[in-house]
C-alpha cells in the first residue's frame, strides 16, 4: 500500500479555507480608486501630432505630473518646448486657481505666427504672448473654432484611451439615414435654395415637387419655368438631389415615391423640465419595411424635356446614391445597393438618351458590406475612386475571399489590374494621387508573425507594383502625415506594449528622431498589469482566434477565479483592444475577483470573406462555438481559469449576445448581463440589421431571435433598458421581458428614465459589478442604502 505524508496534502486541502475572498469591500475600494491610482503614472506618451508647416509640428505628452506640449522640427531634427509653460501657467492663475508648467487647463493651441498662441479655457478663447507672457480673453469660443482651439479638453491619451472598442452608439450610428434625410449644403447654399447652373445664368429648384428653372438676367430673374410634371405630394422631386451638367445644358433630380414611416413612440417618464410625463417619437425603419423608392431623372434645359431613365438595371433599390456627372457631361453615374444587399452596381446614364449601363457590379451568396470604410470606425468596405473622368475605377471588392484594391475598367467592368492581393484585408484608403498614380492606405494581417488585426500603413501603385510598408515595427499603428507628405510621424503600440512615437522620411522611412517611448516604469511599480494576448483556434480547428485576458492587480494563481466575458460581436467591426491603455472598464471589473476577457470569433469582421461570413442570416452564432473553444484553450493551460463559473456582459448587438449566451449557451455562460440589446432583429433598425439577416424576412430571423427562445432560459439574468433609447427600440427588451413572464422565468430588469442607448453609466456599471459578484462569487455587494447617523455609507462588514 502506497501512503501519503499529510504535510504533502494538507495544503491543498486547505487552500480554499486560507486563501482570502474576493468580492469583499476591500476588492470594491481597490476597484473604484483603480483610476486615480494609476493616472499620470505612464508618462513620455505622445498624443496626435499637429502640423503647422511642411517641416514643423507640435504635439502634447504625458510628464509627471501632467501634460508638456513639444515643438519639433523635422529639418533640424531638434525638439523643445513648444513656449514657455512655466510663464504661460503664471499669466493664467488668479486667486482662485493656480497652475502648472503641467497643468495647464488646454489640451489643443494654436500659434498666432510666432510671436503667440490661441486655445480655449472654459468657453472662452484666450492668446498669449510669448516673448514676455501676458494672457488676454479674445471673446467666447464660436461654435465652429479654428482647428486647435476648439472644443471640451482633450483626454489623456494615457489615462483613458478607450481599450474595449469603439461604443456601441457610434458603430451602431445611423450613418445612412443621416445622410438621406439631412439635406447636405453645397457651395454655401441648402439643398433647397435655388442651384445655380455652372456659369451663372440660370438657376433650379424644386417648387411644388417639381423641378423649376429660371434665367437670371442682369436685372431680375426671369419667370420659373416647369420641366417636370409628374411630380406630387405623395411623390415630389427632392431638391437635396438636384444636380447641373457640368456644361449647364440638363439637369438631374430624383423623383421620390416615400416608403413606410413607421413610428417608434417614447414616453419620457421624468423630463427635467416639467413634472408630467412627456411623450414623443421618431421615424425608425425596421427590416421588411417599404423604402422611399428614389428614381433618377434627367432633364434637358434647352428643350425643356424630361430624359427617361431605364429601371431595368435598379429594379429593387435598398439605396441609390446621390447622381454624380461627368467632368465632360457626356452622363450621370450613381450607385445602386438591391435590397438583400447581395447585388451592388455603378451605373452610367446617357445623358443624351438616358441609356443605363453597368459600370461595374459586385454579388455575393452572402452579402456585400456597402457601408463606405471609414478611417474613425472600423467599419465598412465600399470605397470609389473615379480616375480619368471614370474612365477608370479604383475599387474596393472582396471578389476573392479577401478585402483588396482593384483597378476596373469603367466602359466594361472588366478587372485591369488587381492592385492588392493575399490573405490580409485592406481597412481604409487615404489618399489616391492620380499623378503619381498611387494609393495610400491602411491595412492588417499582412506583415507575418504578429496579431492580424494590427493596422499597418502602405502605399502602392496602380498597376500592383512598389508597395511600400511604412510602419514595420510590429504594433497598431496611427500614422500622421505632413502636408506634403514629405514627413510623417508614426505611433504605434500593442496592449501589453508601451506607445512608440517615431517622425520618418516617407522617401525612404528612415528614422529622423524617436519623439517619444512610453515610460511605465511608476505605472508597473504601482501594481499595474498589461492585459494578456491569447490566441487559440476556431471551431474548425485552423483558424486562429485573438482575445485579451485581464487579471485583479491582486492576482493569485493559487486561487480559482470566475471568467467574465465582454461581448459584442456585432459583424460590423473587430472589437478587442489592440492599442495601450492604462485604464478600462475590464479592468476594473477584473480587480473585484474576477478574469475578464474579450474575444472576437468567427462572424466579425477584418479578417477574410469567409470569416465574416460566419454572421450571414445567423446573428444567434455570435462566434459562440469558436469563444467557448478559446476559454476551454485558455483553462488547460491556467489552472485558475475557473469555466464552471462563467459570466457574459454587453450592450446593444452585445445585450443580444450576452442573453443568447445563456439561451443558446446555457451550458457554459451561467450568468448575463444584457443591456439595451436587440434582441430580435426585426424590432431593430433596418439598415444595420438586413445587411447581417437579409432580405426579405424569413424564417432565420426568428431562429436567431433571443424573444422567441427565451423560454429557454438557464442561469441569472440582468436587463437593463433606456426607455428613450433612439438607436434600438426599448420594446425590443420589453417584448423579451414578456416572454420571460410568460414562460415564468426569474430575471431581474433595470429601467432606466429618460435614459437613452446606454448600460447604464456608473449606476448601471455598479450594479453589473454587483451582479457578477453575487452569482458569481456567492459574496453579498455592500449594501450602500446602509447609512450611519453621520448619513454616511457604512463600509461593508465582511
Amino acid at each position: 500500500m502506497r501512503t501519503i505524508t499529510l504535510s504533502r496534502v494538507l495544503p491543498s486541502l486547505l487552500l480554499p479555507a486560507i486563501l482570502p475572498a474576493q468580492g469583499t469591500a476591500a476588492d470594491y475600494r481597490r476597484a473604484d480608486s483603480l483610476a486615480a491610482r494609476y493616472r499620470g503614472l505612464a508618462i513620455d506618451i505622445a498624443e496626435t501630432p499637429r502640423w503647422i508647416s511642411p517641416t514643423r509640428f507640435w504635439y502634447r505628452k504625458s510628464v509627471p505630473g501632467g501634460n508638456a506640449f513639444v515643438l519639433v522640427d523635422a529639418t533640424a531634427r531638434t525638439k523643445a518646448p513648444a513656449f514657455d509653460h512655466a510663464r504661460i501657467a503664471a499669466a493664467l492663475s488668479h486667486d482662485t486657481v493656480r497652475y502648472t508648467a503641467a497643468t495647464l487647463p488646454f489640451s489643443e493651441f494654436r500659434y498666432d505666427g510666432d510671436s503667440a498662441i490661441t486655445f480655449a479655457v472654459d468657453s472662452m478663447l484666450w492668446r498669449c504672448r510669448l516673448a514676455a507672457p501676458t494672457c488676454a480673453t479674445t471673446g467666447r469660443v464660436p461654435r465652429t473654432s479654428a482647428p486647435g482651439i476648439g472644443g471640451p479638453r482633450a483626454p489623456d491619451i494615457h489615462d483613458s484611451l478607450p481599450d474595449e472598442g469603439p461604443s456601441p452608439e457610434a458603430l451602431e450610428a445611423d450613418e445612412e439615414v443621416r445622410r438621406l434625410f439631412q439635406p447636405p449644403v453645397r457651395n454655401g447654399q441648402t439643398a433647397d435654395a435655388p442651384h445655380r447652373s455652372p456659369d451663372g445664368s440660370r438657376e433650379a429648384a424644386v417648387r411644388q415637387h417639381n423641378v423649376y428653372v429660371r434665367t437670371l438676367g442682369p436685372s431680375a430673374p426671369g419667370p420659373w419655368e416647369p420641366l417636370s410634371f409628374d411630380g406630387r405630394d405623395i411623390a415630389p422631386y427632392s431638391a437635396a438631389s438636384l444636380r447641373w451638367s457640368p456644361d449647364g445644358t440638363r439637369l438631374v433630380a430624383w423623383r421620390v415615391t416615400p416608403g413606410d414611416r413607421r413610428l417608434v413612440k417614447y414616453v419620457l417618464s421624468s423630463p427635467a423640465d416639467q413634472l408630467q410625463p412627456r411623450d414623443t417619437a421618431r421615424v425608425y425603419e425596421k427590416p421588411g419595411d417599404v423604402r422611399d423608392l428614389r428614381e433618377p431623372v434627367l432633364f434637358d434645359v434647352r428643350t425643356k424635356q424630361a430624359i427617361v431613365i431605364d429601371r431595368a438595371l435598379f429594379p429593387n433599390p435598398y439605396s441609390i446614391t446621390q447622381p454624380v456627372w461627368r467632368a465632360d457631361s457626356r452622363a450621370v453615374s450613381f450607385e445602386y445597393n438591391e435590397r438583400g444587399h447581395q447585388v451592388y452596381r455603378i451605373l452610367e446614364a446617357d445623358a443624351a438618351t438616358g441609356a443605363v449601363h453597368v459600370v461595374l457590379e459586385e454579388q455575393s451568396k452572402t452579402f456585400i458590406y456597402y457601408n463606405t470604410t471609414n478611417e474613425g470606425l472600423s467599419s465598412g468596405k465600399r470605397f470609389r475612386y473615379d480616375v480619368n473622368d471614370g474612365r477608370d475605377v479604383i475599387w474596393m471588392s472582396e471578389r476573392d475571399g479577401w478585402n483588396h484594391l482593384y483597378l476596373m475598367d469603367g466602359t466594361t467592368g472588366a478587372v485591369k489590374q488587381q492592385i492588392t492581393s493575399g490573405p490580409w484585408v485592406v481597412r481604409h484608403v487615404q489618399r489616391v494621387d492620380t499623378v503619381a498614380r498611387q494609393i495610400w492606405f491602411a491595412g492588417n494581417g499582412r506583415n507575418a508573425g504578429e496579431d492580424p488585426y494590427l493596422l499597418h500603413h502602405y502605399r502602392v501603385n496602380f498597376d500592383g507594383t512598389g508597395l511600400v510598408d511604412f510602419t514595420p515595427a510590429a504594433g497598431n499603428h496611427s500614422v500622421t502625415w505632413s502636408d506634403d507628405r514629405a514627413y510623417y510621424v508614426d505611433q504605434y503600440s500593442q496592449v501589453d506594449k508601451a506607445p512608440v512615437s517615431e517622425l520618418r522620411r516617407t522617401v525612404d522611412q528612415s528614422l529622423v528622431m524617436t519623439l517619444e517611448q512610453g515610460d511605465l516604469t511608476a505605472l508597473l511599480k504601482a501594481g499595474w498589469r498589461a492585459p494578456e494576448v491569447f490566441v487559440a483556434k476556431a471551431r474548425d480547428g485552423v483558424t486562429d482566434i485573438w482575445g485579451v485576458v485581464y487579471r485583479p492587480s491582486t492576482f493569485d494563481p493559487r486561487k480559482r477565479y470566475p471568467v467574465i466575458e465582454n461581448i459584442y460581436a456585432g459583424p460590423q467591426g473587430s472589437f478587442v483592444p489592440k492599442s495601450f491603455s492604462v485604464q478600462s472598464g475590464m479592468r476594473t471589473l477584473a480587480e473585484l475577483g474576477f478574469i475578464v476577457v474579450q474575444i472576437d470569433g468567427l462572424g466579425t469582421s477584418n479578417r477574410s470573406k469567409a470569416f465574416h461570413d460566419v454572421a450571414f442570416r445567423n446573428l444567434a452564432d455570435a462566434g459562440f462555438p469558436d469563444r467557448i473553444r478559446w476559454h476551454q484553450a485558455y483553462a488547460a493551460r491556467a489552472p485558475w481559469y475557473d469555466i464552471t463559473r462563467v459570466g457574459i456582459y454587453g450592450t446593444s448587438a452585445g445585450g443580444q449576445n450576452a442573453l443568447g449566451g445563456l439561451l443558446f449557451h446555457p451550458s457554459f455562460y451561467t450568468v448575463a448581463f444584457s443591456a439595451a440589446g436587440c434582441h430580435d432583429n426585426r424590432m431593430d433598425k433596418m439598415w444595420w440589421n438586413e445587411q447581417w439577416m437579409g432580405w426579405p424576412i424569413g424564417p432565420h430571423y426568428a431562429a436567431s431571435s433571443n424573444t422567441e427562445h427565451a423560454a429557454r432560459l438557464q442561469g441569472k439574468l440582468l436587463l437593463v433598458v433606456g426607455e428613450y433609447d433612439t438607436n434600438v427600440d426599448p420594446a425590443s427588451t420589453m417584448q423579451v421581458v414578456n416572454a420571460l413572464i410568460t414562460a415564468n422565468k426569474t430575471f431581474d430588469l433595470l429601467v432606466i428614465p429618460n435614459a437613452g442607448h446606454t448600460s447604464g453609466g456608473p449606476y448601471g456599471d455598479r450594479k453589473r459589478n454587483d451582479f457578477f459578484v453575487h452569482h458569481l462569487l456567492g459574496v453579498e455587494p455592500p449594501d450602500r442604502n446602509a447609512v450611519s447617523v453621520g448619513g454616511e455609507a457604512r463600509a461593508n462588514r465582511r
